[in-house]
């Protein structure tokens, strides 16, 4: 982060670093998803990044602090991406963008289940989720509680996917 910047405001120094819509969709995969290769991030996005502005991304990402980098080890050609707790700290963040979402936007029901489910789950389940982020981003070791309790992405895929049968179901029947 050593370009320099239109002001010292916080609201567009935080702009600068995840203002556009490309950064905010990876952090959001890395987080909710999981992705942590490159192919991931790419193909596994409903939003269909182009792998050029995926390079350019996940390179300013790693710029601006927000990820991390390493090489894989079950395949030399591959790296892995990990979230750094600059981007970990964004959670609550994007749980009150999805929650604003839900609020005003048109969104699908399967699509917005976990913006409910963090909506409504708070700042506890916020940091539960961040507790174990830091597990599988930074290596840290989960708590006692948290290693005997459905991790939060678990949960909250869990909600998406019967969200996605039930509906199904109602357009088969």
């Amino acid at each position: 982060m050593d370009q320099q910047h239109r002001s010292g405001c916080p609201i567009n120094l935080t702009l600068e670093v995840v203002g556009d819509k490309w950064s905010l969709i990876v952090l959001r995969d890395m987080m909710f998803g999981n992705r942590r290769h490159f192919r991931e991030l790419l193909t596994q996005s409903g939003e269909g990044i182009a792998s050029n502005i995926l390079a350019d991304r996940l390179k300013r990402l790693l710029e601006d602090g927000l990820i991390s980098k390493a090489g894989d080890p079950s395949h030399k050609q591959k790296a892995i991406y990990s979230l750094t707790e600059m981007a970990i700290e964004l959670l609550p963040v994007f749980a009150h963008i999805a929650a604003w979402g839900r609020k005003w936007l048109p969104v699908s029901e399967e699509l917005s289940i976990r913006a409910e489910l963090l909506e409504k789950g708070g700042p506890e389940m916020w940091d539960r989720f961040m507790e174990e982020l830091r597990a599988d981003h930074l290596g840290e070791p989960l708590s006692q509680a948290a290693a005997k309790r459905l991790p939060v992405r678990a949960e909250l895929q869990a909600a998406y996917l019967a969200v996605v049968a039930r509906n199904a179901t109602a357009a088969a029947g």
